[in-house]
This record gives C-alpha cells, structure tokens and sequence, in this order.
C-alpha cells in the first residue's frame, strides 16, 4: 500500500512542476501527499519525481511506440503516472511487478485517475517488456526541441552532448568552508576536497553534518564559489554583491573581511541570506538592502562589485533538470534586458581602476559573452583576462578573451558558469 501511496505523491510532484510550471524544490514543499510521506518512501517519491525530470524527453520517445495518440493528448494525471512508471522501470530498475502493480494502483486511490487504470496497466505492461525506443534516443533528445537547438547553435555539438551526459546523474553536495581551510572541512565532515577549496560530501542531508549549527560551512557548488574567488576580495575593501541572494557569494565576501553590501529587490529572497548570515556568524557584517540595482546607488563608489546577474539557470541542469520544461525559448530571450541594465548601473558604481565580476549561471552566449562584448565599448570597462592558476580544476574552460565558461570537463561535477572579470577604466 505505501508504495501505491509514494507513486501518487511522485506522479503529483511531476504534475505540480510541469502544470503548473514550478521548479522540484517548490513542488517539493508544496505538495500535500509528498509532505505525508516518511522514510523511505518518501525518498523513493523524489527520486522517481527527479528521474522522470532529468530523463523527461527521452521518456516521452520511449513511450511514444505503445500510445495510439501523443502523450500531450493524456490527461495530466494519466500522463504522469506513466512517466513516474517508465522512470521506475528504465532508470531505477524498479522490479517489473511493482512498476505495474503498485503504478496501477496508484491510479486506482487518485480520483482523477481511477477511470484510466485499465490503459495505464496496459501501457506498463508494455514498459517494462521493451526499453528499446528509450535506450535507442540520444542523449540530448531529454530537452525540448527549442533547447537542443539553443545549445547546440550556442556552444556545439560536444559541449551540448557533454551537458546533456551531466544532467543525468544525481548531483554532488558541496561545502564552503567559512575558515577557507577545505582541508580541515573534509576532516570534520568525512568528505573529499575538490579543487582545492570545496568539500565534497556523500550526503544530501547536509543539515546533520558536523558544523552546520556553528555555521562552519554553507552549501554552494564549486562552480559557484568561482565569482568571488575571481574579485580576490581583500579585508576592508567595499565590495557591492549585486543580486546576492541566497547569499553563498556573499558569505564568501565577508570572510575575506570585506565591508559588503549585499543587494537583492526580492524580500522572500533576501530572507534566506539573512538566514545564512544569521547562522554563520557574519549578520552584523553584512549591510543588507532591499532595492532594484538598476536605480539604487551606493553613498560612494565602491572598491569591487560582484554582479550574478539573474539568468535562464540553465546552467544548473544537475540539480534543476525541469528547466528548459518549464521555460519557453521566449523566456529565456527575455534576461538580457535585464542583465545589461543591472551591468550599465554597476559600471556607474564602481571606482576608477575598480573590478567587476559579471556571472550568470547559464551557458547560453546571449546571456553571456554575447551581451559583455555588445555593452563594453561604451560603459567605460574593459576585460582583465583570468589565468589558469586562479581556476584549478577549471582551465579547460578559459576563453580566448579571458572570459571563463565552467561546462563539464569530466574532472567531477559543476555547474555552468559564465564569468567576465571587468576592470573600470582610470
């Protein structure tokens, strides 16, 4: 029985995501039947949620050959019980009799699915009799049709396969480490240093390792600690962080002693830095203000700036496969209106000789490289190349203009990063 039950929590989370266009995290706090589940299954319902999600076209095309009319054609709820149940059988080699038997019955407690039991005991029969039309897609075929091509016309055919290979596995669980000692971070949380200052752990609880009460550390991929790393912030430098929440870039600031600001418009947002603040010890080192950046200004020009600018998030596939399912090409088009005016308005506040870091966690050129090569002729800023010793573990992705572009390298997981240093003209 409480398999039927994780079944129907998992078919409701993908429902949640794809209906209603909500990223997995937010379906997975929001959703009632999730929220009743305990251990195990509730463990087992993210996981076929978050296998369906990261495999999502792939699936589609595998099941394509046992419908009689194209899955959109399914009712929501048909439709993702029959995803949740290929995902059981061609990813997590669930056995044959539970993928059917407890998917049906699924369907059979959920009103609005109690009607199609009979198809969906049909169509899983079939599931997990023949995998063929699955295993036999490519790899890139799990993105919508618009992504493929944006990526590919974007970064190239390898670049596009390697992300598409990235996207299907579970994604590592990295530390900061608030002293900057990575080394005695992975002593004290049984991990694994990677690149020399992030710790990586098996855990995805991260809440029960040793030093997150005392605020020790912050969860943060190892790709994103690289915009602040790049600034070199120094003690008593001021420093602007421009949409800095969550606030990871901006824990890393204050470490280095900075006297920073931190600035976000959104406020639900800015609670969550305040919360890492609060808990890491740096809450009264911070400034915290609540503005649009592309018309608040700072009493003075500032030493740095550290501008990670809002983006498609496409770069974050590991951990948010929904993405390009949830986002329309017309809304990805959208960001750089936003992101070349928050940069005009950081270049207005930066002293002369001063350094800017423009990042975005997407790998698409228009939000990238595109948009700084467009707007630095006439903001007053040009490139500071960055060097391979500044990037252990990334040198493969320094750009001809200096620019760093963080795809997969194979030396272990990260997201995408793009990263311009900038420097304020004297």
């Amino acid at each position: 029985m409480s398999g039927a039950f994780a079944r129907l929590a998992a078919a409701q989370l993908l429902m949640t995501v794809l209906e209603e266009g909500r990223t997995l995290d937010e379906a997975l706090g929001s959703t009632d039947r999730f929220d009743r589940l305990k251990g195990p299954d509730r463990g087992f319902a993210r996981a076929m949620a978050s296998a369906a999600l990261r495999n999502l076209g792939r699936i589609d095309i595998g099941l394509a050959p046992f419908l009689d009319r194209p899955l959109e054609t399914a009712p929501p709820p048909s439709r993702a019980l029959l995803r949740i149940g290929a995902a059981q059988a061609w990813i997590l080699e669930t056995p044959d009799h539970a993928v059917v038997g407890e998917t049906v019955d699924a369907a059979k407690r959920w009103p609005r699915a109690q009607r199609a039991a009979g198809f969906l005991n049909a169509v899983l029969r079939k599931v997990v009799a023949d995998r063929s039309a699955f295993d036999a897609a490519p790899v890139q075929a799990i993105w919508p049709d618009w992504f493929q091509t944006a990526v590919k016309q974007g970064l190239g055919d390898t670049a596009a396969q390697s992300l598409a290979e990235a996207q299907l596995h579970t994604p590592d669980t990295y530390l900061s480490p608030k002293s900057g000692n990575a080394e005695a971070l992975a002593d004290q949380v049984s991990g694994e240093v990677v690149a020399g200052f992030s710790v990586r752990v098996e855990t995805s609880d991260f809440e029960a390792l040793p030093g997150y009460e005392a605020g020790d550390w912050w969860v943060q991929d190892v790709a994103a600690t690289l915009p602040a790393r790049l600034l070199a912030p120094a003690a008593d430098e001021t420093i602007l962080d421009i949409c800095a929440a969550p606030g990871g870039k901006t824990l890393q600031l204050a470490a280095a002693g900075a006297r920073v600001t931190a600035i976000d418009r959104s406020k639900p947002r800015l609670k969550r830095l305040k919360q890492n603040l609060w808990r890491t010890g740096f809450k009264g080192d911070v400034d915290v203000v609540q503005a649009d950046a592309t018309t608040w200004r700072p009493e003075a020009p500032v030493d740095k700036i550290l501008l990670d600018a809002p983006c498609s998030a496409l770069g974050t596939l590991r951990r948010h496969p929904e993405g390009p399912w949830i986002k329309s090409e017309a809304d990805v088009q959208r960001f750089p209106d936003i992101q070349e005016r928050l940069l005009r308005a950081a270049a207005e506040m930066l002293k002369p000789g001063g350094t800017l870091i423009y990042c975005v966690c997407s790998p698409l050129p228009h939000e990238g490289v595109q948009l700084v090569d467009r707007v630095l002729s006439d903001i007053g800023l040009s490139r500071v190349a960055i060097a391979p010793s500044e990037v252990p573990g990334f040198e493969d992705g320094i750009q001809a203009n200096g620019d760093l572009l963080t795809l997969p390298n194979g030396k272990f997981q990260h997201d995408a990063f793009y990263i311009s240093r900038l420097q304020r003209e004297i």
